[in-house]
């Protein structure tokens, strides 16, 4: 995985734009509280990391910021509320990687991703851990592989619906160990957790820290990760790369605004989330989450998300995959 520098590109031209009758500076910028659209509940993981975000930005320029939850439709309303607000600065949104390119890719989309929102940095990256039902006679992702071969189609993999991040979790899973199990989609992540815990499915991927305690307790049990290493807060547990070379399964997060916002504006957020990344304790209470803390450019941002377009376009493709909406 390709970790961006912590540095924003500062110096840009500046591009005026008048809103209110005034033109749009970094020194003038914010004179009011910024909403901040998560596509996600509150107490998501997007919710809780940009939450944090949200004080230090309050903290460093002494406006409020406004967190806006507006979850539904997979994040296609958050999304594409942030593409028609209004481009002065005053709406952001702490956007997911299915909303920036799973759901593009899968079915047409009101908003495009590239055109209608403009880039600010990375916030975090969310490793995705394989997890399975204790009664499976799997210890890790090798003999998770080794059980699938010998009982082809007769194993499941859980997700929180088609299309979802887990699934493709399940797909790539599939693809890279040359595997053939079952995908069952669930209405949302909750239900599948729960049924991996009764029994019910066999394995299925999801975040880290909402699974950690149920393993810790021994009511799941961690076949592997999905960042290219272990995880801090779950050492024990393998990275599947050191099983499949090349798996790379995680949810990333990342602040952008509506198209056409002005690029003082841009990089005054920029500058003020590499500043806040940056700071070790304030990395740490990220870490402490699970979540990995990265920032980018915004030109950095732009080509993360080509490059993960291509990656699961692959991944969509090979599987077949089609969603109708």
């Amino acid at each position: 995985m390709k970790i961006f520098p912590y540095a924003a590109t500062l110096a840009v031209a500046a591009m005026p734009c008048i809103a209110h009758t005034q033109t749009i500076t970094q020194s003038t910028y914010p004179i009011r509280p910024i909403r901040i659209i998560v596509p996600g509940t509150a107490g998501s993981a997007n919710d809780f990391t940009v939450r944090a975000m949200a004080q230090r930005f309050t903290d460093a320029w002494s406006q409020q910021m406004v967190i806006d939850n507006r979850a539904g439709a997979g994040g296609v309303i958050a999304h594409e509320i942030a593409a028609k607000a209004n481009p002065d600065g005053y709406t952001l949104i702490f956007s997911t990687s299915a909303g920036l390119i799973l759901n593009p890719l899968l079915y047409k989309t009101p908003y495009d991703p590239f055109r209608d929102l403009a880039p600010i940095s990375l916030g975090s990256i969310n490793p995705q851990m394989l997890f399975a039902h204790p009664a499976v006679p799997a210890k890790n992702v090798s003999e998770l592989i080794a059980l699938a071969k010998a009982k082809p189609g007769q194993l499941n993999c859980a997700s929180a619906g088609t299309g979802t991040p887990n699934h493709m979790g399940c797909e790539l899973l599939k693809s890279l160990g040359g595997i053939n199990f079952v995908h069952v989609p669930y209405k949302g992540s909750g239900p599948g957790v729960t049924d991996v815990v009764g029994g019910q499915a066999h394995f299925m991927f999801n975040s880290i820290p909402a699974v950690l305690q149920l393993v810790r307790t021994g009511k799941l049990r961690g076949l592997g990760v999905g960042s290219t290493k272990r995880s801090p807060v779950a050492p024990d547990i393998p990275a599947i790369a050191e099983t499949l070379p090349g798996f790379e399964y995680f949810n990333w997060y990342a602040m952008l605004a509506p198209a056409g916002t002005p690029s003082p504006v841009i990089n005054k957020i920029n500058a003020e989330m590499v500043k806040m990344i940056a700071d070790p304790p304030f990395a740490q209470r990220l870490i402490d989450m699970g979540s990995d803390p990265v920032s980018s450019t915004p030109a950095g941002l732009t080509v993360h998300m080509r490059t993960e377009w291509d990656r699961w376009n692959k991944v969509i493709k090979s599987a077949g995959i089609k969603i109708d909406r």
